[in-house]
């Protein structure tokens, strides 16, 4: 090998890293604001005598047209698209019945489906598709999302290895190989890798990843609650109402069985007798959320009920012969915290209701508005007597001007009733997203087009990916203000300011001189101990500049050190290709970036979790390459 010496520019360009890693490491300002500090660094380094080679013009923002970012935004409003049409709701909901509201049994399940499905298709476009779903499910079991995105993003990089087609420097590994086949005599030939060659690896990979997370989570995931989380103000709004009206319940779902006595009596009824809300039914797969109060029970049925544990068990499950369920299960979307909650809304003067009671109005029926109380005055109503002293349901009660109706409500039905002029609708801190199921079968058909191209077609990932995301918005399914809203213009301003920092690495030899260096302390090593060097010098080449560009340079070296010491040069290649997955301590990583902001975590987070995953990495992929190559 060359020796490559340190120049002038090489040692600008290493000082800068250095002051990059500082920025990332002490979050001094926020790590999007220092992405984009130092490519203006570079570019006002590069008008300097000496160091013109450093980014010219054109490379200097070309990272904000480069494939990778396109294809991160691109991917974001496939999601997003995806999530319009409820479908991601769906999913989230086929995971949590099958994982329960359990953090150890939902990340397998996620991580573990992420990784299949990224083992096809690149590992950025599984982790935005799957974001929506652990945002739905977190809201739903109150996981804190920081405790499922890391992961999922983890699993999403660790899948790009099961096959060959999964990540870019695996796919980019064969022509490679070709490449350098030319260069070499007959007998020194590599053979390709197939398809599958590498599945085994990546299975241990995946599995290490997911058993990492089950068993260390606990210690290493941080616990706090992210940007990109809905559910928060929903429950601030029941907190708040709890103080300020008294109303104290919580959600049960309770089974009636077939022969109960409870059969042929009216929610009414029930509902005035036990001091209970009778917020949904449930009966023979017909389900009503806001029932009418003059629906009669029927079984065997499912009830979702409101009210006091103690009070309901004591007073109507035991009596009844009922059973109330561990958690909601028929019910458990309808009354997640991002589809319903508590809200307030209050009675306008010269509203055509006034004078009328929520039973006539028939509000339950017409506007989905379960009344639990009506404030009026000093005065909080949540049951009523009447002159005979019998008590007698809220929904009886004439409204008046100025009254405040504390209700249970879906939040899409909340967004309607918002225009309505009989009803000003006090609660604004509710999630007003209009789903819009009816263009699922558009959204399903622009996905499977998407991941056609990217599998059958050498077209360019983002404008295979574009092509969804366009379609997406043409189809309706997404506005095009929603398409933009949908983007994390802080992810996409990280990755694009950090490439031109990546290629002046590269292109200045920066990355040559450090490899010479590393690579020179390592001349006459065992075998297994250059291999294990190339798989650390990858994975630390992977943290500073794209893994594309790592693998260009890397492979070429390690077949010339393969050939040099009697190691097999295709495993070396392959040992480079593998390693530069191997991306987890910094948040340079496009998966990485991508989960950061929506989780809320901070650089210090990837170092304490990523650290450790960065080691587990790098003995079971070496191990994995020593028993199946």
């Amino acid at each position: 090998m060359d020796a490559t010496v340190l120049t002038f520019e090489m040692m600008v360009v290493l000082a800068l890293l250095v002051f990059t890693i500082f920025l990332f490491v002490s979050e001094i300002i926020r790590i999007d604001l220092a992405a984009i500090l130092v490519m203006v660094i570079l570019g006002g380094l590069s008008t300097q005598p000496g160091l013109e080679h450093l980014a010219n013009g054109t490379e200097l923002f070309a990272g904000f047209s480069s494939n990778a970012v396109i294809s991160i935004i691109a991917v974001m409003i496939i999601g997003a698209g995806l999530d319009k049409t409820g479908l991601m709701s769906r999913v989230a909901a086929l995971i949590l019945k099958r994982g329960g509201a359990s953090e150890a049994r939902v990340i397998p399940i996620v991580s573990g489906t992420v990784g299949v499905i990224s083992s096809f298709m690149q590992n950025v476009g599984a982790a935005a598709l799957f974001l929506p779903v652990i945002s739905r499910i977190s809201a739903r079991t109150e996981i804190p999302m920081s405790r499922l995105a890391m992961p999922m993003g983890f699993c999403a990089i660790l899948g790009g290895t099961i096959t060959m087609v999964g990540s870019s420097p695996l796919i980019l590994l064969n022509d490679l190989l070709i490449s350098a086949n030319h260069a070499l005599p007959a007998h020194q030939q590599m053979e390709t890798f197939g398809l599958f060659d590498v599945t085994p690896i990546g299975v241990m990979l995946v599995l290490s990843g997911v058993l990492y997370f089950v068993l260390l989570g606990r210690w290493i995931l941080p616990d706090q609650r992210g940007r990109g989380e809905d559910g928060g103000a929903a429950r601030t709004m029941q907190s708040y109402i709890e103080t300020t009206y008294g109303l104290r319940a919580d959600l049960f779902e309770v089974r009636v069985p077939e022969g109960s006595i409870l059969i042929g009596q009216t929610l009414s009824d029930i509902m005035v007798a036990h001091h209970i809300y009778i917020l949904g039914t449930s009966y023979k797969g017909h389900k009503v959320i806001a029932p009418m109060a003059d629906t009669v029970i029927e079984a065997p049925a499912r009830l979702a009920i409101l009210g006091l544990r103690r009070v309901l068990q004591d007073e109507f499950v035991e009596p009844y012969g009922l059973e109330i369920l561990p958690a909601l299960d028929v019910f458990s979307d309808d009354f997640a915290a991002t589809e319903s909650g508590v809200a307030e809304v209050v009675i306008p003067p010269g509203s055509s209701v006034i004078g009328r009671s929520p039973m006539d109005l028939r509000l339950r029926q017409t506007h989905g508005l379960s009344i639990l109380a009506i404030h009026r005055g000093e005065d909080t109503m949540s049951h009523v007597e009447t002159e005979d002293h019998v008590a007698t349901h809220i929904g009886v009660v004439p409204l008046q001007a100025g009254d405040t109706l504390v209700v249970h409500v879906q939040w899409e039905r909340l967004t309607r009733v918002k225009s309505d002029q009989d009803f000003v609708v006090v609660t604004s801190d509710f999630p007003q997203e209009e789903l819009r199921p009816h263009k699922v079968n558009w959204a399903l058909t622009f996905f499977i087009v998407t991941l056609g191209l990217i599998l059958l077609t050498d077209l360019l990932l983002s404008l295979c990916l574009l092509v969804g995301a366009v379609g997406m918005i043409l189809s309706r399914v997404l506005s095009i203000d929603e398409a933009y809203a949908a983007v994390s213009w802080s992810t996409v301003f990280l990755l694009a300011s950090l490439i031109p920092l990546g290629q002046a690495v590269q292109n200045s030899g920066t990355a040559a001189w450090i490899a010479a260096q590393i690579l020179t302390l390592l001349e006459g090593w065992p075998i297994w101990s250059l291999q294990a060097g190339l798989a650390i010098l990858a994975t630390v080449f992977t943290l500073v500049m794209s893994n594309v560009g790592a693998t260009v340079l890397l492979v070429p070296l390690a077949i010339s050190i393969a050939l040099a010491s009697g190691g097999d040069p295709a495993i070396f290649a392959l040992t480079v290709a593998i390693s530069t997955s191997n991306s987890f301590l910094i948040p340079t990583h496009q998966v990485n970036a991508l989960i950061m902001g929506p989780a809320g975590y901070r650089v210090v987070d990837f170092v304490r979790s990523g650290g450790i995953m960065t080691v587990l990495f790098l003995v079971v992929s070496l191990t994995g390459l020593a028993l199946f190559f």
